[in-house]
């Protein structure tokens, strides 16, 4: 993290610089960067690419029982060796063990039973039972609808998925 001249941070994130600035002066910033030949987007695009990279939002793509190795937020958000926390003991266990029990996936999403999204906490069937939700659900430019979900560990990658009456996908890559 890289303290600015005007306050606030700067930092480099996994999709990009991040920039935490004072609000008087993002007027200033904004247009430094727009001259400098930065683009700017909107949060749809910003959601599409994130979702697309597999980056996982807390409070959105995770619900009261996720820990973080279910969404790999172990490396970035969790210190192992870090002195007594909430829920420490089920994530050593989980750490040495190596096999949390769900895990985030990326769904590609039918797009001709409805173009309508689903809404995060839907619920991912298979063969009639619940295995897991959709967390953050998008349109993305090159890959159409793809959404996060947290699903069962055992819930296989040729699994035929659905959310509501929507085929869903997992991406294996």
């Amino acid at each position: 993290m890289k303290p600015l001249p005007i306050g606030g941070w700067a930092w480099r994130g996994p999709l990009g610089v991040d920039l935490l600035v004072p609000r008087d002066a993002m007027e200033q910033v904004v247009a430094e960067l727009r001259g400098a030949g930065v683009p700017a987007v909107g949060l749809w695009a910003y959601e599409a690419i994130r979702v697309a990279a597999r980056l996982p939002r807390v409070g959105v793509d995770t619900d009261h029982r996720t820990i973080p190795a279910e969404v790999d937020l172990v490396g970035p958000a969790v210190h192992l060796e870090k002195g007594c926390y909430r829920g420490q003991e089920t994530v050593a266990r989980v750490h040495n063990m190596g096999r949390p029990p769900r895990r985030l996936v990326l769904l590609h999403l039918d797009g001709v039973t409805t173009d309508l999204l689903p809404a995060a906490g839907t619920p991912v069937t298979l063969d009639g039972r619940a295995v897991g939700f959709v967390g953050t659900a998008v349109l993305h430019h090159e890959l159409g609808q793809i959404a996060l979900a947290v699903l069962k560990r055992n819930t296989p990658d040729d699994a035929r998925l659905l959310i509501g009456d929507s085929a869903a996908a997992i991406d294996p890559s």
